[in-house]
């Protein structure tokens, strides 16, 4: 009897883990102009009002995508919210969640494109979309808080989000510290904006059905070709999910945290 309700306890609590997590993130919203922003963020142990943080911006990919903002942290965020983890590594850590009829970078979606890049492209002639823009303005408004270090803002993202992230780099050269974009991709001829000495660590898996990992690697080459301080890994065999890969990269963090301006 007693081992059986162990056994019923060990599963409740294995089915409640997410959520446990998940209430270590605190539900905001950013408006700006009368449009909304669903954001989490998770404030590090022991905050200290009065003390500047790190402060990372994590982009989610497509499927993610709503306005429950709570998907959003689907991958990643048991990363972050990490005990262990906070306590070497204290910062401010912020999820938006993009609304499912929008998309974090300016990209187009030929399913009839067939060259090596795949089936999409990007746009880098058109002012900022709303939701990668609310973004923006929330970033500035976190960094003149008072509780940021301005000098160690990291940015990271998957699929659509490495996407966004490759964008916002271009989009406010010299605000970030260091950059993480997962199986995403990008404009190669706007890295020369941010690129010079910057560090950025490219992850993709060249079994990649979704984003082809092409775009990683036209990336990474073109950010060695612009001074970029670039470490690209890519893991054979893997599909889309190498953000999987990529968060159990032991020096992840380590190397993430230790980069500033």
């Amino acid at each position: 009897m007693y081992k059986l309700a162990f056994t019923l306890l060990l599963s409740l609590a294995m089915t409640n883990l997410p959520a446990q997590f998940e209430k270590s993130y605190q539900k905001e919203e950013f408006i700006s102009g009368g449009d909304t922003l669903r954001y989490r963020i998770l404030y590090p142990l022991h905050y200290n009002p009065f003390k500047r943080y790190p402060l990372v911006l994590f982009l989610h990919g497509a499927g993610e995508r709503g306005n429950d903002n709570e998907a959003q942290l689907l991958h990643g965020g048991k990363l972050f919210a990490d005990s262990a983890l906070g306590e070497k590594f204290p910062a401010i850590v912020v999820f938006p969640q993009c609304p499912q009829d929008d998309w974090w970078a300016r990209v187009t979606n030929d399913p009839n494109k067939k060259d090596s890049l795949g089936s999409f492209g990007f746009v880098s002639d058109q002012p900022i979309g709303k939701s990668l823009g609310l973004v923006s303005k929330l970033l500035d408004t976190l960094a003149a808080s008072g509780t940021i270090n301005t000098k160690r803002i990291y940015l990271a993202g998957l699929s659509m989000g490495g996407m966004g992230t490759f964008e916002l780099l271009w989009r406010k050269p010299h605000f970030f510290a260091a950059a993480i974009p997962i199986c995403g991709g990008g404009d190669p001829q706007k890295v020369t904006v941010y690129a010079r000495k910057f560090p950025i660590w490219i992850f993709h898996g060249d079994s990649d059905p979704v984003v082809s990992v092409n775009n990683s690697r036209l990336m990474n080459n073109a950010l060695q070709a612009a001074g970029a301080q670039v470490k690209y890994t890519e893991y054979p065999g893997v599909g889309h999910n190498s953000w999987d890969n990529a968060f159990a990269e032991p020096e992840l963090l380590p190397w993430l945290f230790e980069q500033k301006k």
